[in-house]
Parts: structure tokens; C-alpha cells; sequence
């Protein structure tokens, strides 16, 4: 869309040929460009100059009603037919489409703004044997280019050198992923060996081939020819656009995507439309309607046809027919007439009052101080104003884990050492104690390496490690030595931890605070600060962790000369290879395992062993032999590691919180309740995802099951899919029922909708992602989402952005729901761009979930204030203001449709032509507009403590086809009575002074005088909240229709614009008969009472969950918020490994290269920003990145 040609380009069907390959040069831009490649600038805007107008136009024209106005603006400029003046739609019309496309104009001007700043970010650029700086958009693909520390990563580059040994970079990848622990990247050697020698990097002529652009993000494949030698690339040596480069003075690197093909533009997907429920229903409605207006104008052209034949020639000596008009020319006219005349059943203010309800509503969410987050200054934003009903109507909620559920922050919380635990506070009669933000904090001063943001509140295990208990040191001795982390002393007892994952970093970071300070590492050594003596302990071996192994261990000797074996694992693992003589220790921890398990800890079991000197000799040996091997060295390895991790001695366990984000508990119980099914798709593994899902309250205790899917074959996903849907509703068909249907505009979509079946009691899900990628073909598809939607809770790991999407498009096809996405990372776009809603949590600056979401707040919290208060009150409100706009305009229609029979077929209008105008404008138009801003039937507090208040919404039971029918009935009664009894009333009725009242001008007025006060009565009714404003707006328009009806029917508005205003008089003339103050009120009294009478019923036989709420506020104050006291939860299941590390550390550590000595340099810490005020605060948690204080935990 980004001009004309391209635009027109797309229309005629004519489509760029799909790149394969993609083969690039460096330093050699003419080759590059031969292949026409994309360079660096992004656009995410929708117009430019030349194009808007004509796309503005052509997509508001797609809107139905917009073109059904042009219509009739068509048919009004013919005078044959038209008996309404041409501006009367036209100004409307241009008003309608002027307001939107301001604001299309407005939203497309700051993504053009966004855009030019990206842009033109500056950076080093190899060009012709120079560094220059260029802007990014000037950046081509096949130019090496220099990133510096903290600088954003240009485009996706190929690794070539770093200012680190053995060519490593760390990157922060919260952009993409919205984790903030480092990633190593590790550039090939023959690249790593240019260094920062411009002129070498000049002469760098290496060709690259690799897999063409796509949104992958965790994949790449290619390879790089170097004089002669081929060498394979893989995800490794790639940062990717979006990245931050951290901890590394500088890199070089070679782009190898820029633009729109980097992966984070390519995750970024197709900006599409989306539009809610009400809006698809309500163009059907409207065709609905308008077939109904053909149908009306019919019978009244039919009406005219007979009534020209039969009456018509008794009139022509009054008003002769013009030359050639017979009765089926009249007829014909007349139908184009009547269609000019009924059209205010879909009036034009009805699109300008839904828009200006939708911006008012959206900014009841700006404006919102409940979903402002001040500890980053971060409001809530609602980044679209046309889906806030839709916000009343969600039924799944797809949830990242990390950064949207999770701070991605791991505190060391517990501890169990030698059967005692440690980390729970109680009081002195033996009750668990809440922790809080005042409770007394550890003070570690005594330890002057300690980390001043390290928090514990347990006294007792500092005074018991001080004490010289043995168990207790080698604990925290385990800590100090069993692990890859990397040390960084940049100043004497300044020292900052580099670690490869969050939690790794809590457990070494606690060691220090405890008195086992892990100072140094080389490749043979690890050096230790042990109650603040120095020790250095000899590395022998790093057997390290992988998938399969859970554990991870080290062999040390001590400066004695004393051998041990440190291990730390999974507790089903490391129990396995404990000795005989450590049962009953076993059991004891066990038991605070399922403490830890209860309160969604990740926990960790440490052991250790003592090896002989001899035994160790020879094991060296074979592990030498064995890790040179040529032949099946993974399993000749696996095999010595599993001999030499025997006969463990039990030492305890580690509980570390991997921290939820504050009152993610809370909400996630708050939505159930609310009947809205949450499932979580994330990219960790299995374990994790299943911890978070118990701390979260996702996944309970009191479930019946909970199934895990992780077979490897569709045969195998099949078969546990079915088992666990057996077993849930044993009763069930074995093939799922699926009911087709029609949908749509002209009813030309087919639609599937799998239904519902009943389960008894709760299960949940956990589906692992190979297995997803099978339950996800189309043979398994409908299997899964069965399943699936029996459970209350789904948890989906390790799956790829791509899975995301099409796990929302499964639900969205097949469910016919409303669906919310809800990430905060770029590999969470395409989930949250395929769902009806997309929410980004703002953690982040810049983060590319919230360019690409319609909400964005900073706190997943904020989600039930979004749902429960602003999705459900928009969904009332537009549901209140569809149903009266349409009794009050057809009320209005079918007066007209009345009076027909009485003027012959005519298409005389039974209202003044003026009252017609200002009918929808200026009379009708505030009051309804303030009930639609302002009401609500319970406020905000009731509808947190009645969540169940949301549940009509997902069943779209407050505006509907019968609640439209029903709106239609109720019109078509109040039309009769506002026509007929004014009608009988004023037939053959004399005034006081015995002259006739029953001429035209007086009954028109007596008919818009009843409509319009029976309209304000209703709208009364319906008013279940009122303010000020409301009633300035119904009292005010009362008093707007008679100041401007004496005004209009004055002598003096006849004596200048006599065409105009012929009504003169009648105002004065028929408002001081009694007779016609006694008609408007038995009009009222007739069209109000049945619609009282016909509430009162339904209120008393059939009270809805709003109607009981209602009714209980009316009669008791609302509970002040209980304090919760917390519970100590025993889990029975095994508590969940949580260790998020990855194989192949244990060799980077032991390797030489990566330790080797370098010139002294100044660069930057992980923790940087130390100058920022937040740095001073109280002491933090353990974090990786930089982090700023936690605002207190709200109870």
C-alpha cells in the first residue's frame, strides 16, 4: 500500500517471485544489489500523500452503510423524486467520512513519525575502506558494519568479530523475546581472527548463502565460502534486528537481512483490519433492513399504483399530472420517494454516535490512574478505538509465560539444609506470617562482598552458617562452586555476575550473601571467598547439564588436597543416586519439596560426594579417552557420568521464585470466575511452564488430572489425546459434532463451529511443542481442539511464534469465540496480530508486542481492570445504544409508513421537513450519546466482586438478531399508538373558540411533540446511572425542541424565509388547546406502561445476574477487601525441575581461549546505568540486567 503502482499492483493479481536462496557478498554492494534485495528501512505506515485519499475512500466505502448514503445523495439530487432537500444526507455523509479520516490521517502521521526516527538512527559502516556513519535506512545488505555497547543491532547480521575472547558477544534480547538474561553469540574463528583491523574487514570478500527471509526466530541455516573453504552458520553466529548488544565493547558484522526481511519485521505479519462482532452483525442488520425499507417502499408503491387508479382522477382537476405521468410511472416515483423518506431507519448518525462512543470509551482507558503503573511511568493506552465492545465479549485468553505472567526475575526464596527449612517467617504462636515490604530484611553487612540488592528476611540461617554448622557451608559452598556463571571485578569488591540464565545467577548470588563468595574462575580453577577467608579449589571436570541428564555437577580438590563431587538437579533425578543411608533425610526434604512444589517454587536438590584419589586418577582417563573418541562420545560420556554420580550424600534443596509479575494469582482467578478459559503458550519448557502454571493458580491441586501430551509420532498425540478425552467424557461421540452454518455479508461465509461438550469436574493440559506440531495438522486438528477446550487451563511449551498464531486461528475457526493474545515480545506479533483482540504489556521501551497490539498497559494485572470494568461497561453501553437507536428511529419510520394510507400513497412526510433534520442531530442525538458515555449498571468495585457479571458478554445475549426483532416489535407498537391515537384524537376536533384543529401543519406537530417525549421517557428507563450530564442532555434537548419550534413557527422566520418555514403559527395555535396536552400524555401513558409492566414481570420470574447484583447493592455496602492470610499449600506431585540452562557451557567454561588474559580496558557493567536515581534505592532482587525497584506487592 505503500503508493499507487504497488497498490494497483496488488489489485491485478500480480505477485513478486519468491526468493529460494539468498546469496550475498560482503563489501561488494554492485552484486548485492543485483538481486534487488531489500534494504534497511522499514515501513509500517499505511498511505502516503498520493495514496490517501483514494484508499481512505475506497476502504470506508467498503462499509456498507457509507455506500447505501451515497445512494441516496444520488437520489436526492433527482427532483422527480425527491422530497427531502440534498443536503440533508450529503453534509452528514461528508462530516462521516471527514471525522474518520482525520483519524486515520492522525494514526498513519505517528507511524510515519515512528518509522523516520527507526530510520534514521546513525551507524559505523564499512564503505569503500572507511568507517562512515550512515542512517539505518541507507544500510545495504552486504555491509559490515560496527555496533558498539548498548547500541541497538542494526539489521540481522552475520557475527564476524568481537571486542571478546574467543569472539563472543552478549545480547539482550527483551525486543524480541521479552527475557532479559544475556545470550551468547559466538562469531566462527576464521571471521573472529579479522579482529577490528579495518583493512583486513575491507578485504573480507567472504560469499554467504542461506535460507531467505522468514520469521523464525529461534532457526537459521547457511553457509559462508572463505578461500575455497566452506563453513556451516547457524543460529549462533546471528544477531538478530532488535537485539541489544551488552557487555561487549564492540563487533563487526556482516548484514544479512535488512528491512522488512529481518525476522523481527518478518514476525512483525500483515497489519489486518479487525472489526468486532457487533460491526459484522451489524452489517448484516443493515442488509437485513434493507431489504425491510424495499419491502415498505414496495407496498407503498403498490398502494399509490391502486390508490392513482381508483382515487387519483378525482384529484387531477386540483393537481393536474404532469405530461406522460400515467399510474405506473407514479408508482415507480413514488417507490425512490418513500425510499428517500423511510431511509432514516439506518441513519447516518448512527455511524458518527458508534465512532464517537468508541473514542470515549477508549479514552476512559487512557485516562484510567487504576492501570497506571508509576514505577515506569507507563499509562495504559488504548492504541485502537474501534474494538472496546469486543473487550466485553472475550472467551480465551492466549498468554505468553515470560515477561507477560512473570518479571523474568529469580529470587533465592528457601531453603531446606540437612531436614531444617529455612525462609518462612512465624509468629509466636506457630502461624505462618506474610512477608511484606516492611517485614525486617537480613542484614548482611557483615559481609562486606555481599550484594546490597540481595533480599532474605530468615535471621536464622545467617546466624546458622556463622555458627560454623557444616551442613549449612558445604550447602552454600555446593552454590559457590557448581556452576558456569562468569565473575566480573571491575572494581575491589565491586562484582557482577554474568549468567547464561536468571536463576543460576540467584543461587550463586545467595552463596555470596551467605559468606561463600564465588570470586574468580580460570579454566582449571574456581576461586572462592569462604566466610571471608580466600580458598581456591582445583576444577577437575564440569559434567554438564542437558535435557535428558537434569543435573549438572563438578569435581573439585581443595587446597588439603580433598576430592568432591558437587552435584544440583532435578529431585527425581538426584534421589535415584543418593545412598542407602540418606532415606530418611530423603523423606524430610521431600516433604519441603512439596512446600515449595505447593507455592510454585522451582527447586533444585543438591548432593555431594567424597572420591578417592586413585579412583579418580583412573576415571580421568577414561573420560579423557572418552571425550576424544571419534565414535559414540555422547553415550561413552553419559555412561562415565552416570558411574561416578553414585552414592550421593543428600545436602538439601534450593527454592527459587521465579517472580510472577504482582497479582497475576489474583486476575487469573478473577477471569475464571468470569468463565473465561486462559491458555498459556510460551517457549519454555515443560517443567517451568508447568511451575508457573501452579503458582499462577492456573493449574490446582484440586484438579482431577492433568494430562501431559509429549509424544513424538502423530499416532502418538493422537492416541493421548483421545485417552485424555475419554477419560474426561467418557460418554462423548467419538467423532466431534461440528455444526455448519452461514455467516457474513449475503450470508457467502461457511463457517464450522465444534460445540461444547460437558465435563465433570476441572482438568487441565500440557502439550509439549513437537507433539503441538503434530496435533496440529489438519487430521488432528479438531482432536486437540476437543480436548483442549474440556480443560479449564492449557498449557502449550516450547512453541514456536508461527504455533501461536495458529493455535488462535484453531480457536477462532472452530469456536466462533472472541479471542485476546497477550505478549510483550516480537515472538509474541503474530499470536497477538491472528487474535480479535492483541494486548502488549509495555515492559520494555519500544517493545514491538505494543507497536503491534490494540491495548498495551505495563502489568498483566491491568487485564481484569481492562476486561471486567472498561470491556464490559463499552460492550453495555454500545449494546444499550444499538437497541434504542434503532427503537427510536424505527418508531420514527413507521410513522410515516402509517400515515401513507391517509395522503395517498403520496410520500408527503408526516413530520415538518425541519423536524426531520434536526430529529437525529440536535434532538435525539446528546441524550443518547450520554447514556452511552456514562452508564453503568454496577460500578467498578461490584463488578470486581462479581466477576460473573462479565459472562452474558462472551454469550452475546445484550444485542442480537432477536433482541433486534424484539427492538423492531417494540417499534412497531409505539408507532401505532404515536400515530393513532393522535390521529383519532384530532379528527373532527374543534378548538374553544369552536374553529376545526385537524388541518395537516397542527397534527404533524402533535405527532413529533408525542414522539419525541415518549423517546426521552424510554431513554429515561434505560438509564440505570445518571449524572449531571445526562440530565443537562434529556432536559436540555426538550427544551432545544420547543425554543427552536416557537422560533421556526414564528411570523417572523415566515415574513424573511417564507418557502422555508410555512408552519406559522401552529406551534402557538395548538400547544394552548388542553386537548392536545391530555394526548400527549395518554400517548405516553400507552407506549410506556406495557414496557414497565412487561420489566417488572421478567425482574420478578426471571431475574438476570445483572438484575441480582443490582438488587443486592440497593440493600448492603460493599465488603471491604478481605486481608489474605497465607496458607501453607502441600503439593503431592513432584515438585517441578526448574533450571533454565543450556548443554554446552561446561566446555566454554574449561576452555582456555575464553579465559585467556587481554589488554585492560574500561567498559561498560551488566548491571549499567549506575547514575540512574533508581540505582540508589533500597536493596533489589537478584536480576541480570539492570533492574529497577519493585513497586510493593498490593494484597
Amino acid at each position: 500500500m505503500g503508493s499507487v503502482v504497488s497498490y494497483f499492483g496488488e489489485l491485478c493479481g500480480r505477485q513478486e517471485k519468491t526468493e529460494e536462496e539468498r546469496h550475498l557478498r560482503a563489501n561488494d554492494r554492485p552484486f548485492n544489489l543485483s538481486y534487488h534485495y531489500a534494504n534497511n528501512a522499514i515501513k509500517t505506515s499505511k498511505y502516503n500523500i498520493f495514496t490517501f485519499l483514494p484508499l481512505n475512500l475506497f476502504e470506508q466505502f467498503r462499509r456498507l452503510a457509507n455506500g447505501y448514503f451515497l445512494f441516496l445523495f444520488v437520489l436526492q439530487l433527482i427532483p422527480q423524486i425527491s422530497s427531502l432537500s440534498w443536503f440533508t444526507t450529503a453534509v452528514p455523509l461528508i462530516l462521516v467520512l471527514s471525522i474518520t479520516a482525520v483519524k486515520d490521517a492522525s494514526d498513519d502521521i505517528n507511524r510515519h513519525k515512528s518509522d523516520n526516527q527507526v530510520n534514521n538512527r546513525r551507524v559505523d559502516v564499512l564503505i569503500d575502506g572507511e568507517l562512515k556513519s550512515e542512517k539505518w535506512m541507507n544500510v545495504q545488505v552486504g555491509d559490515i558494519i560496527k555496533l558498539e555497547n548498548n547500541q541497538f543491532v542494526t539489521a540481522d547480521l552475520l557475527l564476524l568479530s568481537s571486542s571478546e575472547p574467543l569472539n563472543l558477544v552478549y545480547v539482550e534480547t527483551a525486543e524480541l523475546d521479552g527475557e532479559t538474561n544475556l545470550k551468547v553469540k559466538q562469531a566462527l574463528t576464521v571471521t573472529g581472527e579479522l579482529g577490528d583491523r579495518i583493512d583486513a574487514l575491507a578485504g573480507f570478500n567472504g560469499e554467504v548463502r542461506c535460507e531467505p527471509p522468514n520469521n523464525r526466530l529461534d532457526k537459521y541455516k547457511g553457509t559462508l565460502s572463505l578461500n575455497g573453504e566452506t563453513y556451516a552458520l547457524d543460529n549462533d553466529k546471528v544477531l538478530l534486528r532488535g537485539c541489544t548488544l551488552r557487555n561487549t565493547d564492540w563487533c563487526f558484522g556482516l548484514v544479512v537481512f535488512g528491512g522488512p526481511d529481518t525476522k523481527l519485521m518478518q514476525n512483525s505479519g500483515k497489519t489486518t483490519f479487525k472489526r468486532t462482532s457487533i460491526d459484522h452483525l451489524m452489517n448484516v442488520l443493515v442488509l437485513c433492513i434493507f431489504g425491510f425499507l424495499a419491502l415498505m417502499c414496495s407496498v407503498l408503491a403498490i398502494g399509490n399504483a391502486i390508490w392513482e387508479v381508483r382515487e387519483g382522477s378525482l384529484f387531477t382537476a386540483f393537481l393536474p399530472r404532469e405530461q406522460g405521468v400515467d399510474a405506473a410511472l407514479s408508482a415507480f416515483l413514488s417507490f425512490w420517494s418513500y425510499v428517500i423518506i423511510l431511509n432514516t431507519v439506518v441513519p447516518i448518525s448512527l455511524y458518527v454516535s458508534v465512532e464517537i462512543i468508541r473514542l470515549g470509551n477508549s479514552f476512559y482507558i487512557d485516562w484510567d490512574r487504576k492501570m497506571y503503573y508509576p514505577k515506569n511511568d507507563t499509562p495504559a493506552q488504548a492504541r485502537t478505538t474501534t474494538l472496546n465492545e469486543e473487550l466485553g465479549q472475550i472467551k480465551y485468553i492466549f498468554s505468553d509465560k515470560t515477561g507477560t505472567l512473570t518479571q523474568n526475575i529469580m529470587t533465592f526464596n528457601k531453603c531446606s539444609i540437612n531436614g531444617k527449612a529455612y525462609g518462612e517467617l512465624f509468629d509466636f504462636s506457630g502461624q505462618r506470617m506474610e512477608i511484606t515490604e516492611k517485614t525486617p530484611k537480613v542484614d548482611f553487612t557483615w559481609n562486606q562482598l555481599a550484594d546490597p540488592k540481595f533480599i532474605f528476611h530468615d535471621h536464622s540461617l545467617v546466624e546458622t552458617v556463622r555458627e560454623g554448622n557444616l551442613a549449612a557451608q558445604d550447602f552454600f559452598r555446593l552454590l559457590a562452586l557448581c556452576h558456569t556463571v562468569m565473575p566480573e571485578e571491575k572494581k575491589e569488591g565491586e562484582l557482577y555476575y554474568q549468567a547464561q540464565s536468571p536463576d543460576e545467577g540467584a543461587l550463586v548470588t545467595a552463596a555470596r550473601n551467605f559468606g561463600f563468595v564465588f570470586r574468580s574462575r580460570t579454566p582449571e580453577t574456581i576461586t572462592v571467598v569462604e566466610m571471608g577467608k580466600q580458598v581456591t579449589y582445583e576444577l577437575l571436570a564440569v559434567l554438564d547439564f542437558n535435557n535428558v541428564r537434569k543435573r549438572m555437577s563438578v569435581i573439585v580438590r581443595n587446597p588439603e588436597g580433598k576430592m568432591t563431587l558437587y552435584c544440583k538437579g532435578a529431585d527425581t533425578i538426584i534421589y535415584e543416586r543418593l545412598h542407602p543411608s540418606c532415606n530418611k533425610l530423603m523423606e524430610v526434604t521431600t516433604g519441603h519439596l512439596n512446600e515449595y512444589a505447593g507455592d510454585g517454587l522451582r527447586t533444585l536438590v543438591l548432593a555431594y560426594k567424597d572420591l578417592d584419589e586413585s579412583y579418580m586418577e583412573e576415571w580421568k582417563q577414561r573420560h579423557h579417552d572418552a571425550s576424544t573418541a571419534m565414535d559414540d562420545r555422547e553415550q561413552r560420556l553419559d555412561e562415565l557420568y552416570e558411574e561416578i554420580e553414585k552414592d550421593l550424600m543428600l545436602l538439601g534443596a534450593t527454592a527459587v521464585e521465579d517472580k510472577l509479575q504482582d497479582g497475576v494469582p489474583q486476575t487469573i482467578e478473577q477471569l475464571a470466575k468470569a468463565d473465561i478459559k486462559i491458555w498459556v503458550l510460551t517457549g519454555d519448557k515443560q517443567e517451568t511452564a508447568e511451575n508457573i502454571g501452579y503458582s499462577c493458580n492456573m493449574l490446582r491441586e484440586e484438579m482431577k488430572e492433568v494430562f501431559i501430551v509429549a509424544a513424538n509420532t502423530a499416532e502418538g498425540v493422537k492416541e493421548e489425546l483421545q485417552n485424555a478425552r475419554r477419560k474426561m467424557c467418557p460418554e462423548g461421540a467419538e467423532e466431534p459434532i461440528v455444526s455448519k452454518a452461514r455467516a457474513g455479508l449475503f450470508w457467502l461465509e461457511k463457517t464450522e463451529t465444534v460445540q461444547d461438550e460437558k465435563v465433570d469436574g476441572e482438568y487441565g493440559l500440557v502439550i509439549n511443542g513437537h507433539s503441538l506440531a503434530f496435533a496440529l495438522e489438519k487430521g488432528l486438528q479438531l482432536e486437540l481442539l476437543r480436548t483442549a477446550c474440556m480443560c479449564q487451563t492449557v498449557i502449550c511449551c516450547r512453541v514456536t511464534p508461527l504455533q501461536k498464531a495458529q493455535v488462535v486461528q484453531l480457536v477462532k475457526k472452530y469456536k466462533q469465540a472472541v479471542t485476546l493474545a497477550i505478549g510483550d515480545g516480537a515472538n509474541d506479533v503474530s499470536m497477538i496480530k491472528a487474535a480479535h483482540i492483541g494486548v502488549g504489556i509495555s515492559g520494555q521501551e519500544g517493545m514491538q508486542a505494543v507497536l503491534s497490539s490494540d491495548y498495551s498497559f505495563a502489568q498483566f494485572r491491568y487485564l481484569q481492570r481492562l476486561l471486567l470494568v472498561h470491556g464490559r461497561w463499552s460492550y453495555l453501553r454500545m449494546c444499550k445504544f444499538l437497541r434504542y437507536f434503532f427503537y427510536k428511529n424505527f418508531t420514527f419510520t413507521f410513522v410515516h409508513f402509517w400515515y401513507a394510507f391517509f395522503c395517498g400513497f403520496s410520500a408527503q412526510t408526516v413530520y415538518d421537513e425541519w423536524f426531520i433534520t434536526l430529529y437525529n442531530l440536535v434532538y435525539t442525538a446528546l441524550p443518547v450519546l450520554g447514556m452511552s458515555l456514562f452508564d453503568q449498571d454496577v460500578n467498578d468495585r461490584w463488578s470486581f466482586q462479581y466477576p460473573q457479571l462479565y459472562s452474558p458478554g462472551p454469550l452475546n445475549l445484550y444485542f442480537n438478531k432477536k433482541a433486534f426483532v424484539r427492538c423492531m416489535m417494540h417499534s412497531c407498537y409505539s408507532s401505532l399508538v404515536l400515530f393513532f391515537i393522535p390521529w383519532a384524537a384530532m379528527r373532527d376536533t374543534v378548538r374553544d373558540d369552536g374553529k376545526d384543529v385537524a388541518d395537516y401543519q397542527s397534527f404533524a406537530l402533535l405527532a413529533q411533540t408525542c414522539l419525541l417525549v415518549v423517546m426521552n421517557i424510554q431513554l429515561c428507563l434505560d438509564t440505570h446511572y445518571w449524572t449531571a450530564v445526562n440530565q443537562f442532555f434529556v432536559w436540555g434537548s426538550l427544551a432545544a425542541y420547543f425554543a427552536i419550534t416557537f422560533t421556526m413557527y414564528s411570523n417572523g422566520m415566515f415574513f424573511i424565509f417564507t418557502s422555508s418555514f410555512p408552519f406559522i403559527g401552529t406551534a402557538r395555535n395548538s400547544l394552548s388547546q388542553p386537548n392536545v396536552w391530555l394526548t400527549m400524555f395518554l400517548t405516553s401513558l400507552l407506549c410506556i406502561l406495557p414496557v414497565v409492566a412487561f420489566r417488572f414481570v421478567l425482574i420478578q420470574l426471571w431475574p438476570t445476574i445483572n438484575d441480582k447484583v443490582r438488587h443486592k447493592l440497593r440493600k448492603e455496602a460493599l465488603p471491604a477487601p478481605t486481608r489474605r492470610i497465607p496458607t501453607k499449600r502441600i503439593s503431592t506431585r513432584r515438585s517441578g525441575y526448574a533450571f533454565s540452562h543450556s548443554q554446552g557451557y561446561g566446555d566454554l567454561v574449561t576452555s582456555g581461549r575464553f579465559l585467556m588474559k587481554r589488554p585492560p580496558k574500561t567498559r561498560s557493567v551488566l548491571f549499567s546505568q549506575t547514575d540512574s536515581p533508581l540505582d540508589h534505592n533500597q536493596p533489589q532482587h537478584y536480576h541480570t540486567i539492570t533492574e529497577e525497584p519493585q513497586e510493593p506487592r498490593r494484597h
